[in-house]
């Protein structure tokens, strides 16, 4: 005796089945250079905030802000001829290698004194010692912290354009 199990509509799993398939479609490479360059422009934004420009009496001519400047700089040179700094314009030009699963954007700042700054140095006498302000250290544990929320949020909202079709 032959028995009827019923019917089976399988446009649900045809649909998923389509909906995955653009989700490998989609150049998810391109999506995780774009996140890459969004964490580098966060990270910027804050070095730059956290960089104080340098203080000079009036009568020596200096202006200060060449280290702030800086930071959105390829060379030393154009931190000097000033600008401004423009997070956001500059990172997009960056290049973003990957390493296996790795993707990474190098931030320098070209200014010569910077690691001095940044680490501390001995005074010119080399008699006592210059603290360091840390601005980058900072920044980069700052948005270590941030990273995961910024990544889960940019995540769903890459996964929910692919299965919503928007």
């Amino acid at each position: 005796m032959a028995r009827k199990w019923g019917g089976c509509d399988f446009r649900q799993l045809k649909n998923l089945q389509e909906k995955l398939d653009k989700l490998q479609k989609d150049d998810f490479d391109a999506f995780c250079q774009e996140v890459a360059k969004e964490l580098a422009a966060r990270l910027l934004a804050k070095v730059i905030k956290r960089t104080l420009p340098g203080q000079y009496p009036a009568e020596t001519g200096k202006v200060g802000g060449t280290l702030r400047r800086g930071w959105t700089a390829k060379t030393e040179a154009e931190a000097i001829a000033g600008g401004t700094p423009n997070a956001k314009a500059f990172v997009d030009s960056l290049q973003v290698t990957k390493s296996g699963d790795v993707y990474q954007i190098e931030i320098i700042n070209p200014v010569h004194y910077a690691s001095y700054v940044e680490y501390g140095h001995r005074t010119r006498n080399h008699k006592g010692w210059v603290p360091g302000k840390f601005m980058l250290t900072i920044s980069a544990n700052e948005l270590e912290t941030q990273a995961p929320k910024i990544l889960e949020k940019k995540i769903l909202k890459y996964l929910g354009e692919c299965f919503d079709g928007k």
